[in-house]
């Protein structure tokens, strides 16, 4: 069992606990650099609670100088969700970031400096209650692991001597506000290192697949890195790192933690922290067959619907082939037939409308189930 920690929780941030069985939390990386231009307008602040109501609960930032620390630091205090100032190299910058509302800090103490510098970062940590991630790479190794990879040695056993140096070093200043994090590009590197660390330390563990690549293959690596250890109860928060949007990580990473809970032995609690409300879409891949555009349909209506705080099913079908019988299980599906498209709840027909009224009768069908 992991320790408990808080993260934000102060003005207007929300709290977000992980750790010791507690749910587990989502968390993206924001893709850009930012300028102060960009906080003139609400589109950064409505795109981050758009993140939130999909299910992200850290976002993080890189901040590679001052100017980055102050953009960042003054978004974090026009949101509600909880932002990660993410460093390297120069821990005056940490401190920088400290003096506003950022919920936590991810560093390497290895490369921010000696003890002296490292210190401090934690002192003021500590009177900020400020957690702080200790984030190992496969590709930042200390030199010296580094070329022991590969003569008798794996890179994962590697990963975890490396996180076990900077644990010692917060042990070291008694700070004891801090989750790991080891990741590698290999999935194997990747599941062994947090299961040899899973039995050492009881820090939260964030897990992810580094530079997992574009859309499928990231998903497809993330996948086989992730569900293995999240069965086991290992890790308490997770990014799924693609070339491709936040959103997209964000719902890849909520399926993630959907095909876990499902592989988990029902109402157990590595069950219970790996669910999340909200809906379940099935959607066929199209064919030939097709009377009805699925692709074009899920990609319009794929934000909204995975932003509903409610259970339910949505299948959206192609043809009658699968359509009305086939998802017959779904609370609410759509799909073509001929020239018209059908409106189905329980595998019950109720609406036939033409292919340009679809959207409208499919809004005012869910309606009805929201209501």
């Amino acid at each position: 069992m992991s320790r408990f920690l808080q993260i934000g929780g102060f003005g207007n941030i929300n709290p977000v606990k992980i750790g010791n069985c507690l749910p587990v939390v989502i968390q993206t990386m924001w893709k850009d650099r930012l300028s102060f231009d960009d906080l003139k307008t609400d589109n950064i602040v409505r795109r981050i609670d758009a993140l939130a109501a999909l299910g992200c609960g850290l976002l993080r930032f890189a901040v590679p100088d001052i100017a980055a620390a102050d953009i960042t630091g003054a978004l974090a205090g026009m949101v509600s969700m909880p932002l990660v100032a993410d460093i390297h190299f120069d821990y005056k910058i940490a401190l920088h970031c400290m003096d506003f509302p950022i919920a936590k800090i991810r560093i390497n103490p290895g490369n921010i400096g000696g003890g002296d510098k490292v210190r401090r970062v934690l002192e003021k940590a500590a009177e900020k209650n400020i957690p702080i991630r200790i984030g190992v790479n496969a590709g930042s190794l200390p030199v010296d692991l580094r070329e022991r990879v590969g003569e008798g040695f794996d890179r994962a056993q590697a990963l975890v001597i490396a996180a076990e140096r900077e644990i010692a070093i917060f042990n070291e200043f008694g700070f004891s506000n801090f989750l790991v994090s080891m990741k590698a590009a290999g999935i194997a590197d990747t599941i062994k290192a947090n299961r040899i660390l899973a039995q050492r330390c009881d820090a939260p563990l964030h897990l992810g697949v580094t530079e997992a690549g574009p859309l499928a293959a990231g998903v497809a690596k993330s996948t086989a890195a992730l569900l293995p250890l999240l069965t086991e109860e290992i890790g308490d928060t997770i990014r799924v790192s693609l070339s491709d949007t936040m959103e997209n990580e964000v719902i890849a990473a909520r399926e993630i933690l959907g095909a876990a809970a499902e592989l988990a032995t029902e109402n157990s609690p590595a069950a219970d922290r790996l669910r999340r409300r909200g809906a379940n879409i099935v959607s066929c891949p199209r064919c030939g067959r097709h009377g009805f555009d699925t692709h074009g349909f899920i990609g319009r209506w794929m934000p909204r619907l995975y932003a509903l705080d409610k259970n339910i099913t949505v299948a959206v079908m192609g043809c009658e082939v699968n359509g009305p019988q086939e998802a017959k299980h779904a609370d609410l599906g759509i799909t073509g037939s001929g020239e018209k498209v059908l409106i189905f709840r329980r595998g019950r027909v109720v609406r036939t409308i033409a292919a340009e009224e679809a959207d409208k009768a499919f809004e005012e069908e869910l309606g009805k189930i929201l209501e």
